[in-house]
């Protein structure tokens, strides 16, 4: 898999502010303190801690086994026309959907990217024709990003074949019912980790906004 396809926990909290980062806002960390008896320490156990019942372990490892095997499929079956990443791909398709140019934060939040992460493959595509990124007219401390003719004609090749892709490691394996509750499941996790996620913003995506728990 390609280096920058790689989404990492620091990528996905590098944005966070530094708070959250020491741990005052770490839902996590607060929690297992709490479990923790003030007698108690890492080495002498969690009397407190919430350990996965039977139905919760098998909801979380099927999560993650369905995660870690199917976006490395969807990497491979991509990387068979030898051209972009996976991420790549999310990049230039988030751009030619929007129709318009975008400013690069947006487009992070679309690609659910960082914004460093985000520029370092923006520069290679960038390198080859297929995006381009200038100053705003409006305000030129932001930086705004449009797909090339190039990069259109590229999502225009490529598309069928990542349809078919997730079709086929995914979608055809469901029926409607089941759709159904994978987008109900997983808007309301969404919600919970990201109230503000882009996919709420968007007309065409966004039906009820679930609560997040």
């Amino acid at each position: 898999m390609d280096r920058d396809a790689r989404f990492t926990w620091r990528d996905a909290h590098r944005d966070r502010p530094a708070e959250w980062h020491h741990g005052i806002m770490d839902p996590v960390r607060d929690s297992v303190q709490a479990a923790r008896g003030p007698e108690s320490s890492a080495e002498t156990g969690l009397d407190g801690v919430r350990w996965l019942s039977a139905a919760e372990r098998r909801a979380w490892l099927t999560f993650v086994a369905t995660h870690m095997q199917l976006m490395p499929t969807l990497e491979a079956d991509l990387q068979v026309e030898g051209t972009v990443s996976f991420f790549e791909y999310q990049v230039l398709a988030m751009l030619s959907e929007s129709g318009e140019a975008l400013p690069m934060s947006e487009l992070a939040a679309r690609t659910n990217s960082s914004l460093s992460r985000l520029s370092h493959v923006a520069r290679k595509l960038e390198g080859r024709g297929l995006m381009r990124r200038s100053p705003s007219s409006e305000d030129a401390r932001v930086t705004m990003a449009v797909v090339t003719d190039e990069g259109m004609a590229e999502i225009v090749r490529l598309a069928p074949h990542h349809v078919a892709s997730v079709r086929a490691r995914l979608l055809d394996s469901l029926d409607d019912r089941d759709l159904a509750d994978l987008g109900r499941i997983g808007s309301k996790i969404l919600a919970h980790l990201d109230p503000e996620h882009w996919v709420f913003r968007d007309p065409a995506l966004a039906n009820d906004k679930p609560r997040p728990a």
